[in-house]
C-alpha cells in the first residue's frame, strides 16, 4: 500500500507541474494577443518614405521604406549645422564677411535665400539662424567657405562636402552622401529617411542647434560695411513649432526631386520621438504625415 501512494503522489505531482507550465505559456499567450489588440494601428502617410524613432533610446518606431536613397532637398542643411558645430573650439562669434560669390549663388539656382547683402560682417551664430530659419543657401555658402580649408573658395566648399561625408561615415550611414552644401547638387545629394533622422538625432545633442532650430522666429543685428548696424527678420519655415504640441525642431525641405521633405522632432512627457518624412506631395500633406508619425510614435 505505502508503494501505491508513492506512485500516487508522483502522478499528482507530475500533472501539477504541467497543469503550472500550461497555465504561464497560456497567461503568456494572453499577455502578448492583449498588447497586440492595444498596440495603435500603423498610420498611412502619403510621403514614399517615413521614419520615427525613439530619440532617447534610439528604437524604430516606424519604418516606411526607411532605408531607399531619395534626395533630400535643404534637409541637407542639418549636415551643414552639425559639421559647423562639430569644429574643434568654434567660435559662434567670428565674424564672416558676405561676398558678391554668395549672392550670386542665389540668383543663379533661385535658390531660398536669408537676404544676406554683401560686405555685412554676420557672425557664425547668426548665419547658423539664417542656416536653419529661412533655409538661407547664401548662409550655407558662407559657412562652407568659412570652414572648408583651401587657397581657393571652390577648394574650400570641396573641403567642406568632405567633412559632410566624412561625418555621415562616421555615424555609420551607408546610404547617405554629399554633392552640396545645401541639397542643390548634381544628383548625388541623397539619405533616407533612417539616417537623416541619424544625423537629426546627433545634431539635437548639440545645445546650439536645439536653440536655434526651436525658434520660430529671430532679429540679428549684423555689421554694415561702413560699420553702420542692420537688423536682420528671420522667421522658421518649420510651422509645426507653432501647430504641434511640444515641437522642438528640426527643418523642413523640398525640390523639384526631393518634392516635401521634414524632419521633425517633439518632446512630450519626458518623452522625444524624431523623424522624417521624404518626398511628400506638398506642403500639406508634409505637415499631415509628420503629425500622424508623431502622434505614433507617442502612443508607441
Amino acid at each position: 500500500m505505502k508503494i501505491g501512494i508513492k506512485r500516487i503522489n508522483r502522478v499528482t505531482i507530475t500533472s501539477t507541474v504541467v497543469l503550472t507550465a500550461g497555465a504561464v505559456l497560456a497567461s503568456g499567450a494572453f499577455a502578448s494577443a492583449a498588447q497586440a489588440a492595444t498596440a495603435p494601428p500603423a498610420p498611412s502617410i502619403v510621403a514614399k518614405g517615413g521614419f520615427v524613432m525613439n530619440s532617447g533610446t534610439g528604437k524604430a518606431l516606424y519604418s516606411k521604406t526607411a532605408d531607399t536613397r531619395r534626395s533630400t532637398g535643404s534637409t541637407t542643411k542639418i549636415m551643414t549645422a552639425l559639421v559647423v558645430l562639430k569644429q574643434k573650439n568654434v567660435n559662434l562669434k567670428s565674424q564672416v564677411t558676405i561676398q558678391k560669390a554668395y549672392s550670386d549663388y542665389i540668383v543663379s539656382k533661385n535658390a531660398s535665400s536669408a537676404r544676406l547683402i554683401v560686405g555685412d560682417k554676420v557672425t557664425v551664430g547668426q548665419l547658423l539662424y539664417g542656416l536653419m530659419l529661412p533655409s538661407g543657401c547664401d548662409a550655407a555658402y558662407a559657412l562652407a567657405d568659412k570652414f572648408g580649408t583651401g587657397k581657393t573658395r571652390d577648394a574650400r566648399v570641396k573641403s567642406f562636402i568632405g567633412k559632410m561625408n566624412a561625418t555621415a561615415k562616421s555615424l555609420k550611414l551607408k546610404n547617405t552622401n554629399f554633392d552640396s552644401f545645401d541639397g542643390i547638387g548634381s544628383g548625388k545629394n541623397y539619405s533616407t529617411p533612417r539616417d537623416l533622422t541619424i544625423i537629426a538625432r546627433e545634431a539635437m545633442k548639440n545645445s546650439t542647434f536645439r536653440t536655434v532650430v526651436k525658434t520660430k522666429s529671430t532679429k540679428q543685428t549684423v555689421t554694415m560695411k561702413n560699420g553702420g548696424k542692420r537688423v536682420m527678420s528671420w522667421t522658421n519655415t518649420n510651422k509645426m513649432l507653432s501647430s504641434y504640441s511640444g515641437a522642438i525642431g528640426v527643418k523642413t525641405g523640398s525640390g523639384p526631386t526631393a518634392k516635401y521633405c521634414l524632419v521633425f522632432a517633439a518632446t512630450r512627457n519626458g518623452k522625444t520621438v524624431i523623424g522624417t518624412v521624404l518626398t511628400s506631395t506638398n506642403e500639406s500633406t508634409r505637415t499631415a504625415d509628420a503629425k500622424k508619425l508623431m502622434d505614433y510614435g507617442f502612443k508607441r
